[in-house]
């Protein structure tokens, strides 16, 4: 009988060991941000293929800088490779001018665009920042709004782990 009573019933249990209400709510509330961004990237390609619709922002294009030809491809064909994007150009000789260090630079550089689920931004992102040569690279990104259906499900197809 004892071992029964050992247990926690419901939240506030006059029972000795069982949880606060308070900290019983923040627990589920912290689960609740952690699983939210998996339950709602579910629940978007769901409503995709029944309704064969895409919806707004489930991919996304990020631009990236690099310092030279050689080195943005070296680093598209890497985020290829990792499956971490479908698509990426290469745009030649963007001249850039940015504050570094106090001081007005000037620069020619190599734009990425690359195109990738939203979902797989931050991982994206954390891997670009392991392989480029800049101490700050440039790497930001913008949701796609709209796009030709057969071509979002290439992208799709693209990053699909084997």
């Amino acid at each position: 009988m004892d071992r029964l009573r050992s247990r926690c019933p419901l939240p506030g249990c006059p029972l000795p060991g069982c949880p606060r209400p308070a900290v019983l709510c923040f627990l589920i509330l912290a689960a609740s941000f952690l699983v939210y961004p998996m339950l709602r990237t579910l629940s978007l390609q769901l409503h995709s293929a029944i309704t064969g619709s895409y919806i707004s922002g489930t991919h996304s294009i990020v631009f990236v800088n690099c310092p030279n030809e050689q080195i943005a491809r070296d680093i598209a064909r890497a985020i290829l490779a990792k499956k971490l994007a479908a698509s990426v150009n290469i745009l030649p000789k963007t001249s850039s001018l940015f504050f570094w260090k106090g001081e007005i630079e000037e620069a020619t550089e190599i734009l990425l665009l690359i195109k990738t689920k939203t979902s797989k931004v931050l991982k994206l992102s954390s891997f670009i920042r392991l392989v480029h040569p800049f101490e700050i690279p440039e790497v930001f990104s913008l949701p796609m709004d709209q796009g030709d259906v057969h071509y979002l499900k290439w992208l799709e197809e693209g990053m699909e782990e084997d």
